[in-house]
């Protein structure tokens, strides 16, 4: 088989017919070629020494998975197939989410890999830092999450969104609607928590005038009025028993009546609907319906609560002040300290109100320990100035609480990336990976402790 260099015109003229950035890889992660998309987006010169993928694209000196994320190399190495993922990558105008889609090519001959086509699309989900709309985070969680946000936006699958209260159940469901091509029609969003039995029928499908007492005139329902678009159902596990079956008819059939009329109408939308319930368990116990959970939890997308966001604190925080117009505003490094070590159990809706709160607080730019709520001002957060073996009695610590209080400090006070704050504490990034994965680990235990 020919090496690109042999033919070198004629794949670059292929590779630059892509409007996305394209590159052609060997096995060892060595660049052959790029198009001219890649060269812009990366700042990539072929004329410089020899690079591979990992060091242009994330700045790592070792592949993306010896550095704690997934390769989609090896992983099309291994199975001989496409593979796809989703990767943070670093550009000259700062970091962005990329969907990276790795395809496998064959020498005729042997039947073995030869070299790799890597297609990088960035995403329009999320973000590292604040932009309008779009998820904000970084940690592993939420990049797990956002991964199944892409796969399945653009798809017409019910969606079920299961998570703790306050972890962004609509802004994720926001986020899919934007993302589908029933973007340009309406998102109508039906809370189930409190909407009376009796008027749900009527909520949900309308009613015609003289269908019951009060009603007065012609009314279009929920259904009717996300025609085009999407119906998001949040808390549905709060929807009555003697209701559900109305839903599953509605579903199963694709059709509905107004309340008081015999006329059928017919029901285009897409399905999304969030539950911080055990769906299943409440079917065990025989208060949701098997036949419309299954209808309705067709692609299932986990929401991480906060504590378990190892990372994202700072970019929420940023998001926050943003979006209240306080872009002068910031925590000092006691009080990011403080939070760093508190359970969030209102995960990020708390985190706005803590926030929010702060700022009226607050005199100055600065917002200190003292303008957070008691129950984040923990005994054991190392203040700003206090030795880093001593606790805020000064009495000293173990060294591993002491290495602890440092990680926790230096986690929220970092303002770069893990390779620049490995740098910075003067550790190997696979050694500070580590330890950051056994903290997150303690502090997750923890939680499930007192939670107990």
């Amino acid at each position: 088989m020919l090496s690109p260099m042999e033919y070198n015109t004629d794949i670059q003229a292929l590779l630059n017919g892509f409007p996305e950035p394209v590159i052609l890889l060997s096995p060892d992660y060595e660049i052959l070629l790029a198009n001219s998309a890649y060269r812009a987006r990366y700042g990539f010169s072929d004329r410089a020494q020899k690079q591979r993928c990992y060091q242009v694209s994330h700045r790592y000196n070792v592949p993306c998975d010896q550095a704690g994320e997934s390769c989609p190399l090896k992983g099309s190495q291994q199975s001989r197939e496409i593979s796809r993922v989703l990767h943070i990558h670093h550009t000259p105008t700062g970091e962005e989410y990329v969907n990276v889609e790795m395809w496998p090519i064959f020498d005729p001959v042997s039947d073995e890999i030869v070299y790799f086509l890597e297609r990088m699309q960035p995403s329009d989900a999320g973000t590292t830092h604040f932009e309008d709309e779009r998820l904000v985070g970084r940690s592993p969680a939420f990049q797990t999450m956002l991964n199944l946000v892409e796969r399945v936006a653009r798809s017409g699958t019910n969606i079920m969104l299961l998570g703790e209260s306050g972890t962004g159940k609509e802004l994720v469901a926001q986020t899919l609607h934007r993302l589908s091509d029933r973007s340009g029609e309406p998102f109508v969003p039906v809370e189930c928590t409190g909407m009376p039995e009796a008027l749900f029928e009527s909520e949900l499908f309308g009613h015609v005038k003289g269908a019951f007492t009060g009603a007065n005139s012609d009314k279009p329902g929920l259904v009717e009025s996300a025609q085009g678009g999407t119906l998001f159902l949040d808390e549905i596990g709060d929807v009555p028993l003697s209701e559900q079956v109305k839903l599953l008819r509605l579903l199963e059939s694709r059709r509905f009546r107004r309340v008081g009329s015999a006329q059928w109408q017919e029901a285009d939308f897409r399905l999304v609907c969030a539950t911080n319930k055990d769906l299943r368990l409440m079917v065990e116990e025989g208060r949701f319906r098997d036949d419309l959970f299954y209808r309705l939890a067709v692609f299932e997308i986990d929401l991480p609560p906060l504590r378990d966001r190892d990372g994202d604190l700072e970019p929420l925080i940023e998001t926050i002040l943003q979006r209240l117009g306080a872009t002068d505003r910031r925590f000092s490094a006691a009080a990011m300290a403080c939070l760093a070590g508190y359970d969030f159990p209102g995960n990020v809706r708390e985190l706005r109100n803590i926030v929010e709160r702060a700022l009226l607080l607050a005199d100055g730019d600065m917002m200190h320990p003292e303008h957070l709520p008691r129950q984040c001002r923990r005994e054991d957060t190392p203040a700003a100035g206090n030795a880093i073996g001593g606790n805020a009695s000064g009495k000293l610590v173990t060294l591993a609480e002491a290495e602890k209080q440092h990680l926790l400090r230096a986690r929220a006070l970092h303002r770069g990336d893990r390779k620049s704050l490995a740098a910075q504490l003067g550790v190997s990034e696979r050694v500070l990976y580590r330890k950051l994965s056994a903290l997150k680990d303690a502090e997750v235990r923890s939680g499930e402790s007192q939670r107990q």
